[in-house]
Formats: C-alpha cells, sequence, structure tokens
C-alpha cells in the first residue's frame, strides 16, 4: 500500500486484494481491505496500540469497504486491557424512539422485509462513532490522528478493483432510487477495475468528527443532515435520537 499517514502519497494505486502477512514490530492489523490494514498498522507505528489500530482501521473501513464497513452502523469491541481485564463495548445500531413492534407488518400482519431492509424506516441509529470514541480511552494516540488515513482516503480517492466496480455496478438502481441527491456512487454509469472512487461529502463529514469529536456527528450540520434526509425519506430517527446515544460496556 501507498497509505502514508497524515500525509497523501500520490492516490491509492499502488496495492492489491491479496491476502498476505506484513511484519511490523509486534503487532498483527488484520481487516477486509489492506489499505485500511495499512492504516492501523501505521499508527501503531506512530506509537499506537492495539486499540488505536482499530479506531484507524475501522474509519478506514468506512471508506475503502462501503459495502460493510461504515459509520453508519454499529458493532462490537471485545479487548483485553494489560492487566488482563477483559471487557465488551456494544456499540450497535438502537432503535429510533418513534419505533413499533408492528412497524414492519403490513395490513394483514405480514412481514414487509422491504421495508425492514431497505430505505429510510430500517435505519437504525448509528453507533460506530460513538463505539470508536468509548474506544479511545484505551488508546494511545488523538483521534485527530486516527481518522486522517480515513479522510484523506475519502477526500482524494482509492481505485477499485473489478469485484468492488462489479459490486458497484449491481446497486446502482438502489443508489439512484433511495437517494434524491447526487452521490460518489453515481458519478459514473458503469464502473470498471482501476476507477478511483472520491467521497468528499464523506471526507467533509469525517473532518467534523476530527474537529468537533462526538458532538460533529450526533449534534450539529451532520446530525441537522442525517435527520433532514429522515423527514425527506419517511424515516423516523430525529435528533433527540442521535443526541441520547450510549455505548454499553
Amino acid at each position: 500500500s501507498c497509505l502514508v499517514l497524515g500525509q497523501l502519497s500520490a492516490q491509492y494505486t499502488d496495492y492489491n486484494i491479496v491476502k498476505e502477512v506484513r511484519v511490523h514490530g509486534k503487532g498483527v492489523v488484520v481487516s477486509a481491505h489492506p489499505l485500511a490494514s495499512e492504516a492501523g498498522s501505521l499508527v501503531m507505528q506512530k506509537g499506537g496500540n492495539a486499540y488505536d489500530a482499530a479506531i484507524a482501521t475501522q474509519y478506514a473501513l468506512a471508506v475503502v469497504y462501503p459495502q460493510a464497513g461504515n459509520i453508519g452502523g454499529g458493532g462490537f469491541l471485545v479487548g483485553v486491557k494489560n492487566n488482563g481485564e477483559k471487557f465488551t463495548l456494544d456499540f450497535r445500531e438502537t432503535a429510533p424512539q418513534k419505533s413499533s413492534r408492528d412497524m414492519y407488518l403490513d395490513k394483514k400482519g405480514n412481514a414487509n422485509t422491504d421495508l425492514s431492509q431497505n430505505g429510510h424506516l430500517a435505519a437504525g441509529i448509528p453507533g460506530s462513532v460513538a463505539g470508536f470514541y468509548a474506544t479511545l480511552k484505551h488508546a494511545n494516540l488523538p483521534m485527530s490522528v486516527l481518522i486522517q488515513p480515513a479522510i484523506d482516503l475519502a477526500d482524494k480517492g482509492f481505485t477499485i478493483t473489478e469485484k468492488e466496480a462489479k459490486m458497484l455496478n449491481s446497486q446502482m438502481k438502489d443508489f439512484v432510487k433511495y437517494n434524491q441527491f447526487k452521490n460518489p456512487f453515481t458519478e459514473k454509469s458503469i464502473w470498471k477495475a482501476g476507477d478511483v472512487l472520491v467521497q468528499k461529502d464523506l471526507a467533509e463529514t469525517l473532518k467534523r468528527i476530527q474537529k468537533e469529536g462526538l458532538k460533529g456527528f450526533y449534534e450539529g450540520k451532520t446530525a441537522d443532515l442525517i435527520v433532514a434526509e429522515m423527514k425527506r425519506g419517511n424515516g423516523i430517527i430525529t435528533y433527540k435520537d442521535l443526541t441520547n446515544y450510549k455505548v454499553e460496556e
């Protein structure tokens, strides 16, 4: 990979999606994308520990692996402290206050899986960003450093593989159907291997987190944008839902 922490080294074209092992000191970083793994590895080289690597890797995955890793979702972290104490963070998505038991049933009482899986009503309150900040107390480096590789990847772009191009092409109708505004995934009518995916709006979202912390996501401009989109698409996540989100340990 050509990823350089805090500094862009050309565009991210010099990497291969292959299983390989690179030795960097005493740590091991594993993820679904080499650029994300490189982000984690590099922060460890800068003095970070496993938790620094986890945060940097997850933020980078939000950019280079949008089909799975993203700041609009959530997850779990299982960790062990230096003294051997084990802990788990639960930062999965939670249900909005306006949700109800029967919200995905049709008039006949049958499950409407389209409502529960697609579109605005299917979205839960995102927990990823809160989870990364809950992890930060175990890390060595500040969030401003850990999030920078992801910002670079989103702002300058990275090349996609043939498989990633096919994935984007297969979802093109949904990208158009569920988005009123132009988005980076519809930048090309047909994606192909070697194309560069640039995500400027995501970069700006990440910059707000970098500058304002949790409030840069769960409050302020980003929260306003989320709520506005929910209202546009008949979703039910509110500003209060976002500000009230809590990580469980």
